[in-house]
């Protein structure tokens, strides 16, 4: 059987309203991107003829804009899971535009596979190369591209010469089986293989090929700054004196990291701090951070769902392959997330928060408590099951408007009982073995800015001391509502809100 060649715009045609695709990819990284530019203009095109066009899309993570972004602005998108970083995407949802289901990424392929959504009519696929006989060799991401391939009706394949063949031989795509039959995933450390270098389908199943040249669209993160270069100095100093203490073997342990500018500033922070041995990876997004490091030798070894890194960094991994074929490896992200293989090999886990309460528990996806950011991601899949789980932030936000520290969070994704450190720029509060009261007095005195201290403590006093967990239930988002009001938690009067 041989491959058939179509256009980007041929294969949107095969999808209609009603349809659930599924997309590969993690990050914008491994995304196709010809063919839901092209859907876009359908949905344009049929909605100026008073026909409904919409669609569902399951997918590893988020997206580019050449799909989230161009769907959004085509209205083409009733149902979206599990996450997303697209402003235009956002601003739908927070609009009450488009159903968004927030999920653990390492939860989204089998809940897919179980019928949780519905059925997948096309699955749209990113290839470095396929062959006549349907192997499948993905490009920078792995994301729930076998789950979606084998149970999707119809498979397009955009095979794009913007990735290098060199790719094929990267990904170990393995798919556990699903209850009652499920094995242990046969992971031991980060460099083991469990399934094959690409995906396996029917040929059959195949129905186009299209041919495209588009680079990923890749992320840009901001440059440090001296408050994410403290909390990386922060972070690397907790794990630096945890490992002397014994807490930490001294081989050192597996580390996941998120994204973004901070996540930047602490792997850097931990390449210099030179008391740390050199260091292995699991985690589900690969940076250009970690790939420098990689280079000067300061981490061994990267396990990954996705190189989430600039087009000029994804090149030069292209170009020099040789030294990178051992040294990194992409998994589909149930593998990468399996909260099973977190536990197995003992992960650090380092996350972001955007507020943290004062006993610990989290909030990681919403501003305000109400309006969607991204995603929990897969911070809940590591920090749930981590060897020791930490959370940084700025301690304050906004010109010090907003305290990322306050009396209780006003959405929560990660609850005390997973959270075992939080670091900004101030300082650690490690709250392992402590209770709530003392999590508390650790948090304001090691994590609060100065400007807030008084007040968090006021509030302790307001909630008595007749309480395992003490709490002045009318107060409790009191700086939540104050800075609706005047824009300034640092106007907060708790006689205004425990009345």
């Amino acid at each position: 059987m041989s491959l058939h060649f179509i256009s980007a715009a041929e294969a949107a045609t095969h999808i209609k309203h009603g349809y659930n695709i599924g997309l590969s990819g993690f990050t914008p990284a491994g995304t196709p991107k010809a063919v839901t530019a092209e859907l876009a203009k359908i949905a344009e095109a049929e909605h100026a003829l008073g026909n409904p066009f919409q669609i569902g899309i399951f997918t590893g993570a988020s997206t580019g804009d050449s799909c989230d972004g161009v769907l959004t602005r085509a209205k083409a998108i009733r149902y979206r899971a599990p996450y997303t970083t697209n402003s235009d995407f956002r601003r739908a949802v927070n609009n009450g535009e488009i159903a968004y289901n927030d999920i653990h990424l390492s939860q989204m392929a089998q809940e897919v596979r179980y019928g949780f959504m519905g059925k997948v009519n096309v699955a749209i696929i990113e290839a470095c190369e396929v062959t006549a006989d349907g192997k499948i060799y993905l490009t920078a991401a792995g994301g729930i591209s076998p789950t979606v391939c084998r149970l999707a009706d119809k498979v397009i394949v955009e095979l794009n010469s913007a990735h290098s063949k060199r790719m094929m031989g990267m990904h170990d795509v393995y798919e556990p089986l699903d209850p009652p039959y499920r094995r242990e995933i046969p992971i031991y450390k980060p460099s083991d293989r469990a399934g094959l270098p690409y995906i396996q389908v029917d040929p059959k199943k195949i129905i186009g090929v299209v041919e495209t040249n588009w680079p990923d669209e890749a992320r840009g993160f901001a440059d440090s700054d001296p408050i994410t270069d403290k909390i990386g100095e922060n972070v690397a100093d907790f794990l630096a004196a945890d490992m002397r203490r014994g807490i930490i073997p001294s081989t050192f342990l597996p580390l996941q990291s998120g994204v973004g500018n901070i996540a930047n500033a602490v792997l850097g922070a931990l390449g210099r701090n030179t008391t740390i041995p050199a260091f292995e990876m699991y985690t589900e997004v690969i940076q250009n951070s970690v790939i420098d490091l990689i280079r000067a030798g300061r981490i061994k070894f990267g396990s990954a769902c996705s190189l989430s890194v600039t087009n000029d960094c994804l090149d030069s991994i292209y170009e020099d392959m040789d030294f990178f074929r051992d040294k990194l490896i992409l998994r589909p992200s149930e593998i990468s997330n399996s909260p099973e293989v977190v536990r197995r090999l003992g992960i650090i886990t380092i996350n972001t928060a955007i507020e943290t309460d004062l006993y610990g528990n989290v909030n990681s996806t919403h501003i305000g408590g109400t309006r969607m950011m991204n995603g929990i991601g897969g911070s809940g899949d590591f920090t749930r099951n981590a060897y020791i789980s930490i959370f940084t932030c700025p301690s304050v936000a906004k010109d010090g408007k907003i305290s990322s520290i306050v009396p209780m969070v006003s959405h929560q994704d990660h609850s005390e009982h997973s959270v075992n450190i939080i670091i900004t720029e101030q300082g650690v509060a490690d709250l392992r073995g402590k209770s709530p009261k003392e999590r508390a007095q650790a948090i304001i005195e090691n994590c609060a800015h100065p400007d807030y201290r008084e007040m968090l403590q006021d509030y302790l006093k307001l909630s008595g001391d007749k309480a395992q967990t003490p709490h002045c239930i009318r107060a409790a988002l009191g700086m939540h509502a104050e800075l609706e009001k005047s824009g300034d938690m640092r106007n907060t009067n708790w006689e205004d809100y425990a009345m």
